[in-house]
């Protein structure tokens, strides 16, 4: 409990100083982050990246639901972010979280799905307000909802977490304000790279874990959902790395990718009011209506769980049931190759 209070306050602290420009490392000092980063860029070197460019996803998914006697359009889903975002690692666009997402959105909705996909890999949230300028600037309607991705950058290159935290608020406000529903998938656990070692593995698991918090905090005061990544999304990861993580044994192969999408779409699709599950509480799926800062701290801790605003200084925690999104059957209509292409790919996550 006394553990819990601690993390949840915090990660408190870092959201408050992310609102009123405070700064600080919260719980973990200087000295420990920094052996903590410098692990993490050797396991990055040592496990290599060579993975090239990720492949593009934008397009039409669900056509065969598109037609006017049908539905009232195709719904627009905008990602945001890094790598993860964006996919790389995997070749083929259909194995991107994005394009599963747009297809399992499609397949609940029965209405095709528009994706605009502007994460680059590398991205830190200061990227962010760039993307979302991508997303809305361009004289095309707001997406009804977008989902960012973002935060492994930010530890591994240092930014302190007030300064991400409000680099991710501002830009989810912006999204909001323009009238799109938002989800974030919160800062994934760095102590699941597997040649991070003990006892530098469980620093680098609370550095992520405090992050993850305080992102929460920030963007369910906005109105907007988080779904944990924590390590990468359950124990499919843990039991099975060789198959859930790519060839560099740090970005997901299709196969985790798969598995978070399955995490994420029932968050997505309860933004828009699409998941057969209400937000009324199950206990006996361990859900709870907890102050922000419990709730966001729970969460870090426990992969897959969404936090959403309640009522006050309260949110919701739940535990969605998951369903799996369709493969090949929803493959996206080709993008016009006239259209512009998001900024250059960086190196990094």
């Amino acid at each position: 409990m006394a553990r819990g209070v601690s993390r949840a306050r915090t990660a408190r602290r870092i959201a408050a100083g992310a609102a009123y420009g405070g700064g600080g490392l919260g719980l973990v000092g200087a000295a420990a982050v920094g052996l903590v980063l410098a692990e993490v860029q050797f396991a990055k070197r040592t496990v290599g990246t060579g993975l090239g460019v990720p492949p593009r996803a934008d397009g039409l998914y669900g056509s065969e639901f598109d037609g006017p006697e049908l539905n009232p359009g195709p719904l627009r889903l905008g990602m945001l972010g890094d790598s993860t975002a964006a996919g790389l690692g995997v070749r083929r666009a259909r194995q991107t979280p994005a394009a599963l997402l747009a297809s399992g959105l499609a397949s609940v909705a029965e209405r095709p799905v528009e994706l605009r996909n502007v994460a680059v890999s590398g991205a830190m949230s200061d990227d962010l307000d760039r993307q979302a300028g991508l997303l809305l600037d361009g004289g095309l309607p707001p997406p009804d909802v977008c989902v960012i991705m973002i935060g492994a950058n930010d530890v591994t290159r240092r930014m302190p977490p007030t300064q991400s935290v409000r680099h991710l608020t501002s830009a989810v406000r912006r999204l909001r304000l323009a009238g799109s529903e938002v989800v974030v998938g919160t800062c994934p656990d760095l102590g699941t790279i597997e040649p991070v070692y003990q006892p530098l593995r469980w620093l680098a698991r609370r550095v992520s874990r405090q992050l993850a918090a305080a992102q929460t905090i920030g963007v369910v005061a906005l109105g907007a959902r988080t779904v944990s990544m924590g390590d990468l999304l359950g124990p499919e990861f843990a039991a099975n790395p060789r198959e859930m993580f790519g060839p560099d044994s740090y970005h997901p192969s299709a196969e985790g990718y798969a598995t978070a999408a399955m995490a994420v779409l029932p968050t997505l699709c309860a933004a828009l009011s699409l998941w057969p599950e209400s937000d009324r509480l199950e206990v006996a799926r361990n859900e709870d209506m907890l102050p922000v800062a419990k709730a966001a701290s729970a969460a870090a801790g426990q992969a897959g769980t969404e936090v959403t605003a309640a009522r006050g200084p309260w949110a919701l925690l739940k535990h969605r049931r998951r369903r799996r999104v369709p493969g090949e059957d929803l493959a996206p209509t080709p993008p016009d190759p006239t259209e512009s292409v998001p900024g250059p790919q960086v190196a990094g996550t």
